[in-house]
């Protein structure tokens, strides 16, 4: 990235009004509690709105029925989203059990959803339900603290089922990165668990008074699997081993995929590589980073607060000096990584640990009981049994873990007969939505149900051009947000309006390179004929191996993103 032009370490002007709610929220307490005791409406009001955020959950309504309940003269039906942290998306039987029984018993959609932030979501919990949530967790041993808003969310760790010690060591530093990382404010413990206020004065020594300007993601990543999708993340620390031993890690910083439609001062972005450090150092960086950007960050637009533009605005170097400073350390020069693939490996694998893992596909996430293939209760009926744990993967699948020889047939058998082991073709495998309608407030097209018919549609295309057994890395988010890390898809489509999406080609199968715009607000039918004809030609020009990402830029379809801060939005690039 460029480093011709840094500019001022802070940007002053009028702060965001998000400023002022977070310094007069009293450390993330604000009025939460008279909320929930008021029964005059099923939604958060005021601040609160936004606070409940820090507390893992989104106010949502259902807007296939907004327009008919605005007109039977009633709010909406508000219930809130929940996302559980889940460092590296592990989860034990037990756990599971308890939150397949609250998501039946106590959300409106029944459903548990897998996110690609390797965690869980429960969708639909009405407000009188809200704190029985947060208490269930708690009784197992979860929470749902800073899963949003502005502040390190759910720390992501590959899901790496093979090298199991290896894996081991980096799922312990992805726990110990979230725990390190976590607000300090007791506001969780004495909302939700009825914990006693402590007289002492709270202090956030990392996240600060006002918390972070933006939110801000970590990763922990075990090459050759990009399976977490780095580049779209603020914080990377890339494992580097020697003998199947960790010696430390690369850090990568800056990377985001959130922009605005039509606004040129937002891009998405790859992160930066800064150097290597040693294992016993990553706390120390996870600090300086965060603290760092946490100073520098723009508080005066939100729009570019993410840690990518602090870089920008900055200049990496600068940024990488003051992480030195704060951390006590030189970073030594990148050492030698390289990624191959990021999707998950469908079906049985055997780890070096002689222990079986199977991976689940599980379309957009979602564990429902559906006619036929009872997926939700297939899972349940695993974990009575498991004595393994299960991951959650950052692709939306979930990996039943730790399976002894003797016990791999039964579990087999359970999933076989609930639906779970289906076969599934590599185009679907390698495609992912957001949830984007009736749930999200910010969705702009659909997403989660376009997908599936959609990836038949260009299964049928594949098929016609005679590679149907490729597949092309296709990711759908129904905003410019990003949810489903479209702008890190070979080809992904960006939700504009209802039934309408901007097109991006280019990304490559490794998730190194960010697809540019090629067609924009387009529906379906235009999507699909763009698709026919570039697969037409892919399947006819391309070289030995080549993924269609590569080869649409190599061919000169389209030029590849190299800068993005200058050339993201370059329509001339076409």
């Amino acid at each position: 990235m460029s480093e011709k032009h840094p500019g001022p370490l802070v940007v002053e002007g009028k702060l965001v009004d998000a400023e002022r709610l977070k310094k007069q929220s009293n450390y993330l307490r604000g009025t939460i509690l008279d909320d929930l005791d008021d029964g005059l409406t099923g939604g958060f009001t005021g601040d609160n709105f936004l606070l409940i955020r820090f507390h893992g959950m989104y106010q949502q309504d259902d807007r296939d029925i907004r327009a008919e309940r605005v007109a039977q003269k009633l709010e909406p039906r508000h219930a809130m989203m929940l996302r559980c942290r889940l460092p590296g998306g592990i989860i034990t039987p037990t756990q599971w059990l308890a939150i397949d029984k609250f998501a039946t018993d106590k959300t409106i959609y029944g459903s548990i959803r897998l996110t690609n932030r390797q965690t869980f979501q429960f969708h639909g919990i009405l407000k009188k339900n809200v704190k029985p949530t947060h208490q269930m967790l708690h009784e197992v041993g979860l929470d749902a603290l800073a899963t949003a808003n502005d502040v390190n969310r759910n720390v992501l760790c590959t899901s790496n089922p093979v090298e199991s010690e290896l894996h081991q060591e980096a799922y312990e530093w992805a726990k110990k990165l979230s725990e390190h990382l976590l607000p300090q404010t007791r506001a969780y413990a004495e909302i939700w668990w009825d914990k006693e206020k402590v007289a002492t004065t709270d202090k956030e020594p990392i996240l600060g008074e006002t918390y972070l300007p933006r939110k801000f993601k970590t990763t922990v990543v075990v090459p050759p699997h990009n399976d977490v999708d780095l580049h779209a993340n603020d914080l990377n620390f890339i494992a580097i081993a020697e003998q199947g031993k960790l010696i430390g890690f690369n850090l990568l910083v800056g990377g985001g995929l959130s922009i605005d439609h039509g606004n040129k001062a937002t891009y998405a972005r790859t992160a930066s590589e800064f150097g290597f450090l040693p294992v016993e150092k990553i706390l120390d960086v996870a600090a300086a980073v965060v603290t760092t950007q946490r100073d520098w960050g723009n508080r005066t637009d939100r729009k570019n607060a993410k840690t990518k533009y602090t870089l920008e605005r900055v200049g990496v170097e600068t940024f990488k000096a003051e992480v030195e400073k704060r951390a006590g350390l030189t970073f030594e020069p990148i050492r030698p990584y390289a990624f191959t693939s990021r999707g998950d490996r469908v079906g049985w694998v055997k780890g070096i640990d002689e222990k079986w893992h199977l991976t689940l596909f599980i379309e957009n996430g979602r564990l429902l009981d559906y006619p036929g293939r009872p997926l939700k209760r297939g899972i349940a009926e695993i974990a009575k049994i498991h004595q393994g744990d299960f991951r959650l993967t950052a692709n939306q699948n979930l990996i039943v873990a730790g399976v002894p020889e003797k016990q791999k047939a039964q579990i087999e058998a359970i999933a076989r007969e609930h639906g779970l082991m289906e076969a599934v073709t590599p185009q679907r495998e390698n495609s992912m939505a957001c949830v984007a309608f009736p749930t999200c407030p910010l969705a702009m097209a659909e997403a989660e149900r376009f997908l599936p018919s959609f990836v038949t549609k260009v299964e049928e295309i594949m098929h016609k051009h005679g590679i149907g057994e490729e597949h092309i890395v296709l990711r759908v988010t129904g905003c410019p947000n990003g949810c489903g890390r479209a702008l890190l898809a070979e080809l992904g489509l960006v939700g504009k309006a209802p039934g309408r999406y901007n097109l991006h080609i280019g990304g490559n199968r490794e998730g190194t390179r960010i697809p540019r715009m090629y067609r924009e607000n387009i529906n379906e039918g235009e999507i699909l004929a763009s698709i026919d004809e570039l697969v037409a030609r892919w399947a006819t020009e391309r070289q030995a191996n080549e993924g269609f990402g590569d080869f649409v830029i190599r061919t000169g379809i389209i030029k590849a993103v190299v800068d993005p801060a200058r050339d993201f939005w370059d329509s001339e690039a076409v």
